[in-house]
């Protein structure tokens, strides 16, 4: 018999660094090499599937319904529920939010994290919770763990004053119960243990092992983030280098050059146009005599007689005549005429 987890996963942020691709969707929504950042989140959990039942527990913006329309589309066979976060109080509020539907084992990541990795292991984990890192030389923007010897958990510090400590928390977490981390929260809440009026998880999983709770790391080789333009780009390179790319089927196209790797959706119409490298182009897009590096370009827009780089283009855009580097969102027109 399977054992039940649930996955938590907070994406009620405004997703400002992404703006103004995020004014009309949710971040994980996202065009990257073909999916969104939301399929690439969800396949970190086909690893369970054998041992467990899995539960999905999102907590969006009120105005995220886009994200519950796409599972309910995509993946209908998905157990899924939904609690809205208001206010934006940090991780551990947000998780907070959702304390009437949390019990048992879960994992919790937030929405622009994306590891590699076998989650089989939790199957027979011990440990009350588990922390996955990444060796960083720079661990001062992120929050770093603190363990012993044996690889036990002292404690968590968010935004470090040094360098002394390079095992940076990506933002992945297991916990052998829920509950007791509703608890910790609970504590950290009435305590106003918060850092710039936000409520951090690291924080709380420091109240746990004051009280005893038992931690230790899990080190993940890929750690990718979609939170700002520049990961989200290296973040479509990663994907187009690691299975995504289709430009063997791209190149067939009629005076289309390509330069591998690319992602060129089936219905996407490319004519007079060197594509590539690094560009991944969504379905319903229209691109004519164009030259188009390192970018995104999501569904169903047009780019006409135009040259673009390192560039990110909203879905139901028009540029045309405009040879510059783009961060524009959806429904934008630009043209000369």
């Amino acid at each position: 018999m399977k054992k039940h987890i649930q996955i938590v996963i907070p994406m009620a942020g405004f997703g400002s660094r992404l703006r103004p691709l995020t004014w009309s969707k949710p971040k994980p929504l996202i065009d990257i090499a073909g999916k969104t950042s939301l399929d690439y989140l969800l396949s970190e959990f086909s690893s369970l599937n054998q041992d467990f039942e899995q539960e999905f527990i999102f907590i969006i913006a009120p105005n995220g319904w886009q994200i519950k329309s796409y599972m309910e589309s995509r993946y209908p066979e998905v157990k899924c529920q939904f609690v809205v976060q208001e206010e934006m109080k940090g991780q551990s509020h947000a998780i907070y939010l959702a304390r009437e539907l949390i019990h048992g084992p879960i994992l919790m990541t937030f929405s622009d994290t994306i590891i590699e990795g076998d989650l089989s292991f939790l199957a027979t984990e011990k440990s009350d919770g588990v922390a996955w890192v990444q060796w960083n030389p720079e661990p001062q923007r992120f929050g770093v763990a603190i363990t012993d010897q044996s690889n036990w958990v002292e404690r968590f510090i968010e935004k470090p004053a040094t360098d002394e400590h390079k095992q940076v928390i990506v933002g992945f977490y297991y916990f052998r119960e829920g509950k007791e981390l509703i608890t910790a929260i609970e504590e950290q809440i009435n305590k106003n243990i918060s850092l710039k009026n936000e409520y951090y998880i690291a924080d709380a999983i420091n109240i746990m092992i004051q009280h005893g709770a038992k931690f230790r790391t899990e080190e993940t080789k890929l750690w990718l983030d979609t939170g700002v333009p520049e990961t989200v780009l290296s973040s479509n390179q990663y994907f187009l280098e690691h299975g995504n790319d289709n430009s063997a089927v791209a190149s067939q196209r009629k005076g289309v050059s390509i330069i591998p790797p690319v992602y060129i959706a089936a219905d996407a119409i490319v004519e007079h146009a060197c594509i590539g490298p690094y560009v991944s182009i969504a379905r319903g897009c229209e691109i004519r005599n164009a030259v188009i590096e390192n970018s995104i370009i999501a569904e169903k827009t047009l780019l006409s007689n135009i040259v673009i780089k390192d560039s990110m283009v909203g879905s139901k855009a028009q540029i045309i005549n405009k040879p510059k580097r783009l961060f524009i969102g959806d429904n934008s027109i630009f043209t000369d005429d």
